[in-house]
């Protein structure tokens, strides 16, 4: 089933054009993964998703519902869920309050859903620590788990491996198939390591210049020569 529907958009920065006609879906259950360059407006794309920055045309869907001239806090809140690149945690917040800021959508009082411990476990045991004490990769692990804690049906992943140690990378992979696999989300992945991209997707989009130039099953994605179209 399709969940985002994204139809013809055009974005510009000032008389810049940035994204160009850029038309996808992302559906429940599976895993879209956005590769391409740096620059290529891939993070400006996903900054429109969540409305941060406007769109001049073209249409955004979520679940049957016209959101591109909604807000931000709006779109939270009909079920979108964002992991900004560079992660953007609270650093002198708690982990604990750091998570209830992922609630802000849900009705007050609401608990942190003890599955988010479950998926990651440092989480709990650094509870009361600061986010800014935490290492780079228990912060992603922070932001994604303040992300999932509004229970969306889209999760959007702006470059969750930057800067991340090996062992947590494998981990993220885990959570994110997981998540996945359950059917009733659906993942919309930015990323730039591209074995990470190609181990996850069930589908696959490349951007040069503001414009899908690429787009298929993960599966074929090493015969359709993507590593080559997204080398540097």
């Amino acid at each position: 089933m399709s969940l985002l529907k994204v139809a013809n958009i055009h974005q510009y920065y000032g008389g810049s054009h940035i994204l160009r006609d850029v038309s996808f879906e992302a559906h429940l259950g599976r895993i879209t993964v956005l590769l391409g360059r740096n620059g290529v407006g891939k993070t400006t794309l996903l900054k429109s998703l969540m409305g941060l920055v406007p769109i001049r045309s073209g249409q955004i869907t979520l679940n049957g519902v016209a959101i591109d001239q909604t807000p931000p806090y709006e779109r939270a809140r009909l079920g979108i869920g964002f992991v900004p690149q560079g992660r953007e945690i609270f650093a002198r917040l708690t982990v604990e309050d750091n998570l209830r800021m992922g609630l802000a959508t849900q009705a007050a009082g609401s608990a942190i859903p003890s599955e988010l411990f479950e998926l990651f476990p440092v989480l709990h045991q650094m509870l009361h620590r600061r986010g800014g004490d935490l290492s780079g990769g228990q912060q992603q692990q922070l932001a994604i788990a303040r992300a999932l804690a509004s229970s969306p049906k889209l999760l959007v992943l702006d470059e969750p491996t930057e800067g991340i140690q090996p062992s947590i990378i494998k981990d993220i992979g885990r959570v994110i198939r997981m998540l996945a696999s359950r059917g009733n989300m659906a993942i919309l992945l930015c990323e730039q390591y591209y074995d990470f991209a190609q181990e996850l997707a069930d589908d696959y989009l490349v951007m040069e210049r503001g414009e899908i130039i690429a787009r298929g099953a993960g599966k074929d994605m090493q015969a359709n020569g993507v590593r080559e179209l997204v080398a540097i």
